[in-house]
Parts: structure tokens; sequence; C-alpha cells
């Protein structure tokens, strides 16, 4: 049986690194960076200088993740019910 994750190489910040990801991500990053109209070396570069922790993998998963939740769930205020006043007037 094929293994899902595709490891790749790709050049980040002028250095040949490779990475391990499902094919869904590598597609996703794909979007992303077109749609940012920017390589996806370029993308993955921000990814890697934005990480505060984990492997790259690990961090490109978690900003896919992130970008398309956060387009996926519209903006919703925080918006408490109002109290309606049940008591009846005299």
């Amino acid at each position: 049986m094929k293994s899902p994750v595709v490891k790749r190489s790709i050049v980040v910040a002028g250095h040949k690194t490779s990475v391990s990801l499902e094919e869904a991500f590598w597609n996703g990053m794909k979007e992303i960076s077109g749609l940012r109209n920017m390589t996806l070396s370029e993308l993955v570069g921000e990814i890697d200088n934005n990480r505060q922790q984990g492997n790259l993998s690990s961090a490109i998963r978690l900003f896919v993740l992130d970008y398309f939740r956060s387009r996926a769930t519209p903006a919703v205020p925080d918006v408490r019910p109002q109290q309606i006043d049940t008591r009846q007037s005299a």
C-alpha cells in the first residue's frame, strides 16, 4: 500500500530541504501560494520564519489548516441574546 505522505525537496531561504506532507497539504500550499502570487518556496520560507516550535512539516500543516479554517467559518460577532423581562407590568 502506498503511503499518503509525499516527500518533496524545496529550497527555503537558499537552502535545499525536504518536507513530508500528505498530498492534500501540498495541494493546499499550491493554492495558497497562487492566491498570494508567491512561489511555493517563498510561502514555505514565510511559514518557516514564523513558526514558534515543532518541525517544518507540522508548521506547514497547521498553517494550511488555519488558512482554510479561517475562510470556512464566517466571522460571527459576539452577540449575546437579549434578556426578556417576563414579569407582568402593573
